[in-house]
Order: C-alpha cells, then sequence, then structure tokens
C-alpha cells in the first residue's frame, strides 16, 4: 500500500521526509525509516549460514531490509531484521512439526533423496526487535558514531494499547511493509515474517508479525505491537504488547471451524480463531537525553 501524503499536511503536523533516497521521515523528535532491498546473494547466504552455524534458512531472505525507529536525542534505536530473527529461531530450537507422511517427499531437493526433517523447517522465531543506542561523538568526545546494546528497561505494565487513539480519523503520514523473510515449506504452506508501520500526527505504531500455515497441520500467529503517542511536554513512551496464538488444523475441525487452507490465507481475518498462548504487555519510558 504505496502512501502519497500531500506536502501541506505534512508540514501542518510538523513532519519531514527523509532526503537522499531514503524512505521515511522525521516527526516530534523521532525519525522513522524502511528500508527494503532485494533478497540475500548466494555468498552472503553462504556467510549467514556460517554465522547462525545452520544449513536450513528461509527461501527468500530479504538481508538488508529492515525498518528503523530512532529517538534523536537519546540514541535509542530500535531496528527490526532478519538476522536477529533468525537466531531467535536458531536459539529457541522448536522441535519441528509432523509433516504429512504423503507430502513429506516435496521437501527432496533430489529425487533419490531421503527426507529427514530434524531441525525447525518453519522458522517460527520468538523475535520481537532489537535495540541500539547511538552515541553521540559530540557528546562523548569521539569521533564518530558508536553503537551500543541497549540497556533500555522495559517494565511490565497492565496498561493496554490505546484503541481509541488508534482509531482516530488522521491523515496517514507515512506507512510502509517490510518483508523480512518467507519460505513456502515445499509447497505445504507459508512462514512469513513482515513488520509494519504506520505514522501519524499524533503517534506512531507498528506490527511485527510471524505467520506460520502448515497445511493440514497447524498454524501459528506471533505478534508485537508497539505505540508511541507524541507528547511534546513528556518523555517518550512506548507500550510494547506481543501475542503468541497456536491452534492444529484438528482442534479447529472439532469446533466447526473449515480445514481447506484457502480459508485461512489471511491471518488478520482468522486470528481471534486462534487460542492465544503467550500475552504479555511493557512500557518503556525512554529519557530524551542519556
Amino acid at each position: 500500500m504505496e502512501v502519497e501524503v500531500d506536502e501541506k499536511i505534512l508540514k501542518a503536523a510538523g513532519a519531514e521526509l527523509l532526503t537522499d533516497g531514503r524512505r521515511g521521515l522525521r516527526l516530534h523528535g523521532w525519525e522513522i525509516e524502511s528500508r527494503k532491498r532485494s533478497i540475500l546473494s548466494s555468498s552472503s547466504l553462504q556467510q549467514w549460514e556460517e554465522k547462525l552455524q545452520t544449513s536450513h534458512l528461509p527461501e527468500m531472505i530479504f538481508g538488508e531490509s529492515c525498518l528503523v525507529l530512532k529517538h534523536i536525542s537519546s540514541g535509542t534505536k530500535i531496528h527490526f531484521n532478519a538476522f536477529d530473527a533468525l537466531a531467535g529461531w536458531k536459539k529457541e530450537g522448536l522441535p519441528p512439526v509432523e509433516v504429512p507422511a504423503a507430502a513429506k517427499w516435496k521437501f527432496r531437493s533430489k529425487p533419490s533423496q531421503q527426507v529427514i526433517l530434524d531441525y525447525d523447517y518453519t522458522f517460527t522465531t520468538p523475535y520481537f526487535g532489537s535495540e541500539v543506542t547511538e552515541i553521540d561523538p559530540d557528546k562523548h568526545g569521539i569521533g564518530e558514531v558508536s553503537e551500543i546494546s541497549s540497556g533500555l528497561h522495559w517494565e511490565d505494565t497492565e496498561e493496554k494499547l490505546d484503541l481509541v487513539a488508534l482509531a482516530l480519523k488522521e491523515p496517514i503520514l507515512f506507512y510502509d511493509e517490510v518483508v523480512l523473510y518467507e519460505d513456502e515449506l515445499a509447497d505445504n504452506g507459508v512462514s512469513l515474517l513482515t513488520v509494519k508501520v504506520r505514522v501519524m500526527p499524533s503517534y506512531w505504531f507498528l506490527l511485527l508479525q510471524f505467520w506460520l500455515r502448515v497445511d493440514g497441520v497447524l498454524m501459528r500467529l506471533r505478534d508485537t505491537r508497539m505505540h508511541c503517542v507524541f507528547d511534546k511536554n513528556a518523555d517518550p513512551v512506548i507500550i510494547r504488547e506481543r501475542c503468541w496464538r497456536e491452534s492444529t488444523f484438528q482442534a479447529l475441525s472439532a469446533k466447526g471451524y473449515p480445514t481447506d487452507s484457502a480459508s485461512y490465507a489471511d491471518p488478520s481475518i482468522i486470528s481471534q480463531r486462534l487460542p492465544v498462548i503467550m500475552h504479555k504487555t511493557e512500557k518503556l519510558r525512554i529519557p530524551s537525553n542519556l
């Protein structure tokens, strides 16, 4: 979905588009940028395999694509990328989802090859974003901008996402969707990790979503939502909600739901049918200057 924004609307909101061919904007002390690049080259893929210590990676990895949200004065940077997500997949190490015997042959790369699915071929990841803090060279007397692992303190909260604010009729200043990786599971379904961002005059909102459908077997949805309301009189506060849902096709059938894969093409439509297996809400207050 491409969003064309009138310059007058941007100016009225105090927003400024990024330059030098970059896609994004600056608004209320934030710089928000999306980068969409082609899939990894074979040489880069080999480097990733070595770094992640695996010979199994998704069919399509958009390794240079990312979404970056940077709070300029504090140097706080929240970003989303495929490498860190796959590092999370490798670390979690879920057991492989059982594939119907009749469909296993699809995973062969050669007709004579024996299929041994001894790894999580769904590439399910617990990933919910990456964080670093950029050190300003002018403030700290160093030669160039450097990054340190973030020590941001997220705290558990009973607060919920402000659905009223999210429903306000406001112009969209910026929107983008970035695919991080995708695999069709040898025509047995889909494994897809995407991140979407929407910036309005009064807030930014993003959805990182891992969506898995193993046809006839299992569906899994892992959503991370982040919401930050702009307030010029207070330090920024981000609410982060993580929700994992999962169900087998068999369990859905027992509830009277259809079991054909065509009925489950869009996760946003069927998410409420999937039981919640994990839900966590956290809050981060960003000091204006670190």
